[in-house]
Formats: structure tokens, sequence, C-alpha cells
């Protein structure tokens, strides 16, 4: 999977779910401006000892992004673009009518997340509404963490997908 960023802002965040994406073979994409440096030992210690197991990938830009990944055609001035027709490009937010379980998710896909403080904006959403899914939650709760947002959604996906090339069986370390 494609764990994609947009302006994420909390080192501690980024590093816990660069730790997921360790765990579970996916590709970070980072979308600037970044909330922090991603050399800070704060993000370090997150992710512990896994960054060297992940391939993450820097972006200038949301247009940057779409136009290395999608060949997309973007517009910063009114914020719409579009992409190819066979791209598998979806947004998790609280704003979307659709629960994550049901996208039928496939290996390769991208998945957008939203900085922690605002999410994706709306305008982005508006365009690719039909793409927008949310974790469903209970009563007035605004939202969940970023980094178990996407451990979530990342696992599910996976699930859908077969799990391909993971370990099942753990075993005893003292027996």
């Amino acid at each position: 999977m494609n764990i994609v960023l947009l302006e994420p802002e909390i080192p501690q965040n980024t590093g816990n779910i660069v730790r997921t994406a360790a765990a579970t073979g996916s590709v970070v994409h980072l979308i600037e401006p970044l909330g922090f440096d991603i050399s800070e030992k704060a993000v370090k210690r997150a992710g512990l000892d896994y960054w060297h197991y992940v391939d993450v990938r820097v972006y200038k830009s949301l247009g940057d992004f779409l136009e290395k990944n999608f060949h997309g055609e973007f517009t910063e001035k009114n914020s719409t673009y579009k992409l190819n027709e066979n791209a598998r490009l979806f947004y998790a937010s609280t704003k979307a009518a659709h629960r994550h379980d049901e996208v039928c998710f496939q290996d390769g896909d991208y998945i957008m997340f939203g900085k922690e403080t605002k999410g994706l904006p709306e305008e982005l959403l508006n365009e690719n509404y039909e793409r927008a899914f949310r974790i469903p939650m209970i009563g007035d709760v605004r939202s969940l963490n970023l980094a178990n947002s996407v451990a979530i959604v990342v696992y599910e996906a996976l699930r859908q997908t077969g799990y391909s090339g993971f370990n099942f069986k753990g075993h005893l370390t003292k027996f």
C-alpha cells in the first residue's frame, strides 16, 4: 500500500506511521510543507529503528506528488486536478459518506490522509468525493489520532488483499 500524508504536522505521528509502514511493506509519501524536519529525534524515536526498512518519498507540493505518481493535471489556484482513469487514490476524511471497509482496496493503492489539525482540504474532497471514506466513530467524537487512523485503514486494505508475504505465526521466546 501507499500511505500519503498531506502536510503532516506532528513528528511522533509520522514516526509511528513509518513504523506501521515497516510492518506492512507500505511506501510513505510525505507532501510538504511538513511541520517538522524528518531528521528530528522525535520522528526517528517514534519510528524506532525501522526507518531503513521503509521507502519514504518527499514531495514539494500536492501537484508535485500527483504529477510524479499519476501524471495528473493540477491547478493550485483553485485546488482542482484530473487524474488518469486508472488512478487508485483514496481519501480518508471524517467528512466522507462511505466507511473505510466499503472501499474495495487493491495492491498498490494510494491512501491519502490530511494534516492533524484540519484534515484534507474540502476542495480536494469535493473533487473526489466518490473516493473518500471515513472510519466510523460514535457520538460527537471529532476524529482519531492520525497514526491510529493510518493503521486501521492500512490493515483493512491488507486484509482485503490477503496479507501477501506476511508472517502469520508467532512463537514464545522463553518456552
